[in-house]
């Protein structure tokens, strides 16, 4: 089982708690999680990434281990502590102002 936590806000949507679990196949990757999460939680198809394009949206940001995997391929594999749900995925909302 993947954890998986997400922003507050998308908590709110998918009237979950703060915490995730999915089971998702090997390889597990950020593209199989978010198929996944999108799945069993349609309300959150497009609030991620764009449904046409799959592109991150502005302002999330994905980290695992305490790494900003935002910018790294969708389709790369995950740490081993996250496919085996040792340590969670995130989905972090982030903030900006002026």
């Amino acid at each position: 089982m993947i954890r998986l936590i997400i922003p507050q806000h998308l908590r709110i949507l998918a009237h979950v708690g703060s915490e995730v679990s999915l089971d998702i196949g090997a390889p597990v990757t950020t593209c199989a999680i978010l198929d996944a999460l999108e799945e069993q939680y349609p309300m959150l198809r497009g609030t991620i990434r764009d449904q046409v394009t799959h592109a991150r949206r502005p302002f999330l940001r994905f980290f695992a281990c305490e790494v900003d995997l935002s910018h790294e391929s969708p389709d790369a594999p995950l740490p081993e502590s996250v496919a085996i749900g040792k340590e969670p995925f995130l989905i972090i909302a982030a903030i900006a102002g002026g």
